[in-house]
């Protein structure tokens, strides 16, 4: 699974992580994230993000 950056602040979503706070449970993927969660930083959507090489 890959990792994910936010465009606009920089924060990393990393899948083995989740984000815990937000109710996203460890190992999952960036794409399966539900359509309304936004960057716990800054607040933009999934769209604003982009995959970690």
């Amino acid at each position: 699974m890959k990792k994910y950056v936010c465009d606009v602040c920089g924060w990393e979503y990393d899948p083995a992580v989740g984000d815990p706070e937000n109710g996203i449970e460890p190992g999952t993927a960036f794409e399966d994230l539900p359509e309304d969660w936004v960057c716990p930083l800054c607040g933009v959507g999934k769209d604003d993000f982009s995959p970690v090489d």
